[in-house]
């Protein structure tokens, strides 16, 4: 069954905003940017990890609520060893 084009999309800026910093924090690694470089890459990895979270924290939602539509708190994850 395809993914909706939402979820899709979601997925997509997902991964490219996880490669932009991964790649950021290579570059800050190295050692050779400037200060106000630095601070203007800090600050751009901050937007990016809180845009990674919050995707991972959609993602989190989106099972739970898979594993229980009536009450998506409660959902416990599936335990293939538990009979």
């Amino acid at each position: 069954m395809p993914k909706p084009a939402a979820e899709t999309s979601q997925v997509a800026d997902f991964e490219k905003s996880l490669d932009e910093l991964e790649q950021l924090v290579g570059r800050m690694e190295q050692g050779d940017l400037s200060l106000d470089e630095s601070l203007q890459s800090f600050e751009r990895g901050i937007a990016l990890y809180r845009n990674c979270q919050g995707a991972l924290d959609q993602a989190k939602l989106r099972v739970n609520q898979l594993l229980d539509p009536a009450a998506p708190e409660n959902a416990q994850p599936f335990d293939p060893d538990v009979p």
